[in-house]
């Protein structure tokens, strides 16, 4: 047995490593897509991208796994129902849960490294994650002025050239907008030709300026009457602009710390009960507060004048008052009643925010297990329909494989969506788990009892069987009896 447990791990574990690498490879793809402007014309080392990459790569593993388990054990179970390798173990005596044995241990193994990895590693490579991420986004894109066009990101300054040089540092017919003194203060720079250079620390951008004018605006102060405008030449002019914003910076490490993503259960469980705790405080504050408000609308009894109302109804006050007092009484009670409304309103919106960033981390509380328990849920699935279908390969399986988890994935996205609005309890993450058990219990007993339940001839035969229990009372008699002939009556004829 310890043959066919190797060859059947070797079977596994090949197409596993195959699919999980891809699966990373293509979530990485569509991140790098949806970052793609945040990361190109910002002059960023390769190792700098190299970090982000690695790091957004290990916060898609407990995705990518499931998908990997679920297709590796349809492609196996398939091959070995296709080159009727399932059927000669069978025939040797080997059960279908023996052969699935050392695939469930694997499978097994998997949900507890997935969920070691979920709860330990993930949190910290998420946090590496959006800090590098946010990093990047931040910084500006590196200096490049391009032809014909108005380069506007260094702060106070804007700058055009017609032409611009192979060497990259060159420019010609250049004209510098210079706003760093204020919209009241304009100065034009003109040149023929400008060379570009960077000091070694990346800080200052030097721009020597050849055969030009500067013309200045002056609409304030003590020159704007003498000399609203003056226009000085020169041969050489040398400009330094600070360009220290521009280069990659790290953030504080205490930027994203206390984000529910980047934490382990414990911790999870801890933010939980300290956030219970402040929003149970905010309720009763909140309650304290809008009764007193409401203590607010016996304020009518100070309007009536001259009539004793102590103890005394408000149906009585209001008759006893003139119609003036009257119209007084019910604006200023109509008044506190628009202000307690919009006060609990507020009261409302601040209250479900609260309870929804709750939510959340009971939503990542949540996740680091479902999506563990996922490698052995769908395995349970996979290795059956693929004993059934008995097919091999790459198109079924990836079909199956791709249709299964997104089935899963999108009532997982409902579910989370419930859980996260209130409208279920934090078990309503496990919806999609408890939707795909029967699946697998099914395809596990429909397998082990060798049932054709995708095979099209076994279909086939049933459809004709039914049609054919029903053509009779279609073609037959009175009451469905069928018509006897007396075949003598033709023979004498």
């Amino acid at each position: 047995m310890k043959k066919l447990d190797r060859l059947i791990l070797k079977s596994f574990l090949g197409p596993l490593l195959l699919t999980f690498t891809l699966s990373v490879f293509v979530l990485l793809m569509q991140f790098v897509w949806k970052y793609i402007d945040d990361l190109v014309g910002k002059g960023l080392d390769f190792s700098v991208i190299a970090e982000l990459l690695l790091y957004a790569s290990a916060t898609f593993v407990p995705m990518a796994l499931p998908i990997a388990v679920l297709f590796a054990s349809i492609m196996t179970m398939g091959n070995f129902g296709e080159k009727y390798e399932l059927v000669a173990m069978k025939a040797g005596g080997v059960s279908l849960v023996r052969i699935m044995m050392p695939l469930t241990i694997v499978a097994v193994l998997l949900t507890g490294m997935a969920f070691y990895f979920a709860n330990n590693v993930m949190p910290a490579a998420m946090f590496k994650y959006r800090t590098t991420l946010y990093d990047i986004t931040q910084k500006k894109p590196a200096v490049n002025i391009r032809p014909s066009q108005y380069y506007s990101e260094i702060e106070g300054y804007v700058i055009r050239a017609n032409d611009k040089e192979d060497d990259d540092r060159t420019l010609r017919d250049i004209i510098i907008y210079d706003h760093s003194k204020g919209m009241d203060q304009t100065n034009i720079i003109v040149a023929d030709r400008g060379v570009m250079q960077s000091t070694p620390d990346s800080k200052y951008l030097i721009f020597t300026l050849y055969d030009g004018y500067t013309y200045s605006e002056d609409a304030v102060g003590e020159n704007a009457v003498r000399r609203p405008f003056t226009r000085v030449g020169f041969n050489e002019q040398e400009m330094t602009f600070d360009i220290s914003s521009f280069a990659f910076s790290r953030s504080s490490d205490d930027l994203f710390a206390g984000n529910y993503r980047m934490m382990n259960v414990v911790q999870l469980d801890t933010a939980v009960s300290r956030l219970q705790r402040t929003l149970d405080q905010q309720c009763v504050n909140y309650t304290a507060s809008i009764t007193d408000r409401m203590r607010a609308f016996r304020a009518y009894r100070d309007m009536a004048d001259s009539i004793s109302v102590a103890a005394m109804p408000i149906q009585t006050v209001m008759e006893r008052c003139d119609s003036a007092t009257r119209q007084r009484i019910v604006e200023r009670a109509a008044s506190y009643a628009k202000d307690l409304k919009e006060q609990v309103h507020v009261y409302s919106d601040m209250l479900h925010g609260d309870k929804e960033f709750i939510n959340r981390h009971h939503i990542e509380w949540q996740r680091k297990y479902t999506l563990s328990v996922a490698c052995l849920l769908l395995f349970l699935i996979g290795a059956p329909f693929g004993s059934i279908v008995r097919k091999g390969g790459l198109g079924l399986p990836l079909v199956a494989s791709v249709a299964f988890f997104v089935v899963y994935y999108v009532v997982g996205m409902i579910s989370e969506k419930m859980v996260r609005e209130g409208a279920a309890g934090p078990i309503g993450m496990w919806y999609s788990t408890f939707a795909f058990i029967p699946i697998g219990l099914f395809l596990t007993l429909q397998a082990t009892t060798d049932s054709a339940l995708f095979d099209a001839a076994s279909w086939g035969k049933f459809f004709r069987r039914l049609f054919r229990h029903r053509t009779p009372s279609a073609s037959g008699g009175e009451n469905g009896s069928p018509v006897v002939r007396d075949l003598s009556d033709g023979a004498n004829m």
